[in-house]
């Protein structure tokens, strides 16, 4: 990857000169500079601005912002604004507007209201692209671009953009009798004769239709994404990178396919701040545009760093306060440290806030930026302010950092699709079976195990280990990497993909499978066969029974399983059924659950699976993923309730450790090496030396 990244680490701000005039440019830039920003990025939001009207351009108003950028040393990212169309284009062609049901548009007056497939949004996207790129591409203080904003919004449901779904089934399945063979359409008499048979997504009740309409739409994204970066690389100058700023929540994407053709992975990070960043914490929380818990922190870098299994950027994060005008939430003294250093610990190459200048009208007034209403300096650019001078002195010290996984966690998007039309766990409306957050309910849980047990995690995307064409990872270099890989409500499955989860056990890893795993096909037919399918031998385990829990249920747990007390099954009772050869861990503590196993541990020659029939709560979680890591390394073993820390691989072969406290007590740990302490220049400690850790606060050393 030759990208123009010229420090370890980025530092600074989305900054829209625009909105605030540009009288202020040189004193935002001097601000800036003093706080130790390195880059900012521009130009994204503002297609009414670059193109007034239809072909009149103002392209020269952005010239002094990007001087002064260069004039102190600070790079620029310049967006392609084309996330947000400008009035005199929805009013001249209303037939651009998205539909989010067919025949009734998204009306025009917020953002992303647009079909990004029809071809006159196209051309004038493209006209505006070549535009803005060309007037700058040259300019010395540009090292990339961010195509678009958070696409993936919407679900087209227009008819042009159905018609294409079509086709594309008309080409997978070649007749419709094939395809009413595969989805099993002769039920509830949807049989079709004819391709103009098949009926639009509106009130579509089977989940093979649904799951191949989310997958088409995925791919719609990933095309819109690829055409503007190929555009704007014919204007590029070698070495500036092309990314796009994905928000992981969005329903249209496929986050490893859409970064797939682009130079870096990059993504927002938004956060709960205050107590909602304290340990020990509450239960587990479902993961939205914003995250709530420590862990959901760590879990959101890890899902941008699984993107393209490479260091990201961070183009967009918590300022202050974020969301309406009742969500005033301001961090507490060191909770941006905090953030931010979790962020370069698992592998940030950017941090940029949103955003530089709190805004004093418009949808997001209540958005705290670095600078508040008033524009002037206070305690949140005091904050970030001394962050920056801390990450510039870490310099070197923190280049080229691969940050450390214990515990491979293998995440599907179809299965996300999937189990969000047929949730396993009740949703907000208990009549439907719909529940976007199930899957990544079921997920965190796990993840949350691992966290707590001090494991990091490298998240692995499905398509990732096993493409069209064949292994992309081997199984022996999978348990090199991770010697324990969790696989949560891996409900959509191929044969070969369940064919390379048993090569990773044959090759000694150790497989946790959870609920709703090894469950169906691609297209998420059910498979016939005894669950865990393809996987039973190896799992010494079977199971029929699937149950739904209204509350908690306790566990009976063997000698041989370190689980505690509070330990306990949730939402889900899957009736497991152990061989006799394996171990049955734990049971249901339940008048009739207790005949079922709940955790079921198996030797498969130099591997072992573990199958949990339930959503673990967190003691459950946390025992899960000790018993199937064993073991601590001298780091690992500080972790406590409100201490983490977390390892990486810098540059010339040393060791990173960057120690957090999530409390308002201080403490204080015992190194168990000697170190040098990267914030307090490179000072030696010796090993068994004690260090204090204030409320909130952050060391990082290196070894």
């Amino acid at each position: 990857m030759s990208i123009a990244l010229p420090k370890p680490v980025l530092f600074g701000a989305a900054y829209y000169p625009e909105y605030h005039g540009l009288a202020h440019v040189d004193d935002d830039i001097a601000l800036m500079k003093k706080a130790g920003f390195s880059v900012i990025r521009v130009g994204e939001s503002t297609w009414s601005t670059w193109e007034p009207e239809d072909g009149v351009f103002n392209l020269d108003w952005l010239q002094s912002t990007l001087d002064a950028a260069k004039a102190a040393g600070i790079g620029v990212i310049l967006g392609t604004p084309t996330y947000a169309v400008p009035p005199w284009l929805a009013r001249q062609y209303p037939e651009i507007a998205a539909e989010r049901r067919t025949g009734q548009r998204i009306g025009w007056g917020a953002r992303q209201e647009m079909d990004y497939t029809h071809a006159a949004f196209r051309f004038h996207a493209e006209r505006v692209i070549r535009a803005v790129v060309g007037r700058y591409c040259d300019h010395p203080a540009i090292i990339g671009y961010q195509v678009d904003n958070e696409p993936g919004l919407e679900l087209f449901h227009n008819r042009a953009v159905f018609q294409s779904f079509v086709d594309e089934l008309r080409h997978a399945y070649g007749t419709v009798e094939n395809l009413n063979e595969q989805w099993g359409l002769v039920y509830w008499s949807h049989r079709l004769s004819d391709w103009r048979d098949l009926w639009t997504p509106d009130n579509n009740s089977a989940p093979q239709y649904d799951l191949a309409w989310r997958r088409f739409q995925a791919k719609l994204t990933n095309q819109f994404i690829a055409w503007q970066a190929g555009i704007v690389r014919e204007m590029a100058r070698p070495g500036q990178f092309v990314t796009t700023c994905v928000a992981y929540s969005r329903p249209g994407i496929d986050d490893a396919a859409l970064d797939e053709p682009l130079d870096v992975a990059a993504g927002n990070i938004y956060f709960g701040m205050q107590d909602a960043l304290g340990l020990p914490g509450g239960k587990p929380v479902e993961q939205g545009w914003a995250t709530t818990g420590v862990w959901n922190v760590f879990l959101a870098a890890d899902r941008i760093y699984s993107s393209k299994q490479q260091p990201f950027l961070v183009t967009e994060t918590d300022a202050g306060p974020i969301g309406g005008s009742s969500q005033n939430y301001p961090g507490y003294d060191g909770q941006w440290r905090q953030v931010a250093w979790v962020m370069i610990a698992r592998g940030a190459r950017a941090i940029e806030y949103w955003h530089w200048h709190t805004l004093p009208w418009g949808s997001e007034t209540y958005w705290t930026g670095v600078l508040p209403h008033d524009g002037v300096p206070g305690r949140v650019y005091e904050q970030i302010a001394a962050l920056g001078k801390e990450i510039g002195q870490a310099g070197d010290a923190i280049a080229d950092l691969v940050p450390d996984a214990t515990v491979g966690l293998l995440w599907s998007n179809p299965s996300a699709w999937a189990i969000s039309f047929e949730s396993p766990l009740a949703g907000p409306d208990i009549y439907s079976d719909r529940n976007p957050a199930a899957y990544g309910h079921i997920v965190e849980s796990f993840y949350r195990g691992a966290f707590e047990a001090g494991l990091p995690v490298r998240i692995i995307h499905d398509q990732q280990v096993v493409g069209p064409d064949g292994d992309r990872l081997t199984p022996a270099q999978a348990v090199k990497d991770c010697p324990a890989l969790v696989v949560p409500a891996l409900y959509v499955a191929s044969d070969a993909l369940l064919d390379w989860l048993r090569r990773y056990v044959l090759a000694g890893g150790h497989l946790v499978l959870g609920p709703r795993s090894a469950f169906a096909d691609e297209d998420a037919r059910v498979r016939a066969e005894t669950k865990p399918a393809r996987l039973t031998d190896l799992a010494g385990v079977t199971y029929q029974e699937l149950s739904n829990l209204n509350d908690d249920v306790g566990l009976r747990p063997s000698p041989q399983f370190d689980a505690p007390h509070g330990a306990a099954a949730t939402l889900l009772a899957d009736g497991l059924v152990a061989g006799d050869a394996a171990d049955i861990l734990a049971r249901y503590d339940h008048p009739h659950f207790g005949k079922f196993a709940a955790v079921v541990s198996h030797a498969a020659g130099p591997g072992r699976v573990t199958t949990v029939g339930t959503v673990p709560n967190p003691d459950l979680a946390r025992a899960l993923l000790r018993f199937a890591v064993p073991g601590d390394d001298p780091w690992r073993a500080l972790n406590d309730e409100a201490t983490t820390v977390t390892s990486a691989r810098v540059a010339g072969g040393r060791r990173l450790h960057v120690v957090h406290r999530w409390a308002w007590q201080p403490c204080s740990i015992v190194l168990p090496e000697a170190v040098e302490d990267v914030l307090a220049r490179g000072a030696a400690i010796k090993a068994g030396a004690s260090v204090d850790l204030r409320p909130w606060d952050v060391r990082v050393f290196v070894h």
